[in-house]
């Protein structure tokens, strides 16, 4: 095994702290420099930008490090391009060129710069408090090449899956809306309309359609060992993140099960806070819901057209404006029982599930293996960054 040397992250890495350009300067069209803001997360590897300044202050060159200082802080990145660092950003140059290495050395050190002795957790983190880190790092650049290439090698797996769950998202969203949206479903040529729809399609009342019911809305206590808990902010881009959900004992799981028990197909909805994150219930495990809505369909079929119909910009829409100006973001069991919603012919509803429930099988079946990678990685991170796994 190499040497391996503790330094200082000022003395493997430039640090620039980022300051936001002025707002007339801002555009979506691609006019200048891509630009990034603090308070938001970054989401995979390498980010996307949607926004871009004429009047860049502080800039990152293309494979800089690049991490939040602001809440959420340490959310990692590496940058594609030349980018602006806006506030609440900062980037970390690599003094020998190994990007790579020096993302994963942050993405394991960030928890010891958030923690002090007192047990505090920073809000924000300043240049003096990032720069004065003590690392430990090989002292060969080749063997810190090395970890990099092996921990790129699941982060670059995770991302292909990603990647094949967003084009498989996008034919299917794209299909509901040849069919649903521009009502050219198969054999729309030859179908008679009544009364502005298409014969045997109905308008209907979401709780006509589906039974509408919601999560527990008792607190259950956290335990060591036990069942998830799931509540809306655990529903993220049409999955449940298992791994930020607290355990609640074996005890309460049954008792919210007898309320809000969820089969196979069934599709949670996040109606509290942050509202209209959706996702079909189609996992192997036992866990139990708060702060959601749960539509139970009584078949596959109708949880196809349902999860497309919910996720659909007009609905979504729709639930927004009925939040809009609350204190407090929330759509009742009321609302959504009273709900209307098209619902098209039992013949146009299997031809769609058909097509739709492959593709919810196979997206569900790369997120398991994107996860478990992701799980694998995570293992490994601390191990080869710590020097005690021969590479």
């Amino acid at each position: 095994m190499g040497e391996w040397v503790e330094k200082r992250i000022s003395e493997i890495a430039l640090v620039t702290m980022g300051q936001s350009p002025t707002s007339d300067s801002y555009n979506e069209n691609g006019d200048g420099l891509p630009f990034l803001q603090g308070n938001r997360t970054f989401g995979a590897k390498y980010p996307t930008f949607d926004t871009f300044t004429t009047a860049p202050n502080k800039i990152a060159d293309a494979n800089d490090v690049i991490m939040s200082v602001r809440a959420p802080v340490g959310d990692l990145n590496i940058t594609p391009v030349k980018m602006c660092l806006g506030r609440g950003v900062c980037s970390l140059k690599p003094q020998n060129g190994n990007f790579q290495f020096l993302f994963y050395l942050m993405k394991c050190h960030v928890p010891i710069m958030l923690s002090r002795s007192n047990g505090t957790v920073y809000d924000s983190i300043n240049r003096t408090d990032i720069e004065k880190t003590k690392v430990l790092v090989p002292a060969n650049n080749s063997t810190q090449a090395r970890i990099a290439e092996i921990l790129s090698t699941y982060d670059d797996a995770i991302e292909n899956n990603n990647r094949r769950i967003a084009l498989l998202e996008k034919a299917a969203r794209e299909l509901y809306r040849e069919w649903f949206v521009r009502m050219r479903f198969p054999g729309h040529e030859g179908v008679k309309i009544v009364n502005g729809l298409p014969d045997e399609w109905e308008v209907k009342r979401l709780g006509e359609f589906c039974h509408v019911t919601d999560g527990t809305h008792d607190t259950p206590k956290q335990t060591d060992m036990g069942v998830p808990l799931v509540t809306g902010k655990h529903i993220k881009n049409g999955f449940i993140d298992f791994d930020s959900a607290y355990l609640i004992s074996e005890a309460d799981h049954i008792a919210i099960s007898r309320r809000s028990g969820l089969n196979f197909g069934d599709i949670l909805l996040s109606n509290i806070g942050t509202v209209g994150s959706i996702c079909v219930v189609d996992y192997d495990r036992e866990f139990s819901v708060k702060n959601v809505i749960i539509l139970k369909p009584k078949c596959v079929v109708k949880t196809a057209y349902l999860y497309y119909l919910m996720t659909s910009p007009a609905i979504q829409d729709i639930l927004s404006v009925q939040t809009n100006g609350a204190s407090q973001q929330f759509v009742g069991l009321t609302f959504m029982r009273r709900f209307k919603i098209l619902v098209p012919s039992e013949p146009i509803l299997d031809s769609f599930a058909k097509y739709i429930t492959p593709i919810l099988t196979e997206k569900q079946k790369l997120h398991k293996q994107a996860q478990n990678l992701a799980r694998q990685r995570d293992l490994l991170l601390p191990r080869l960054m710590s020097g005690k796994m021969e590479v």
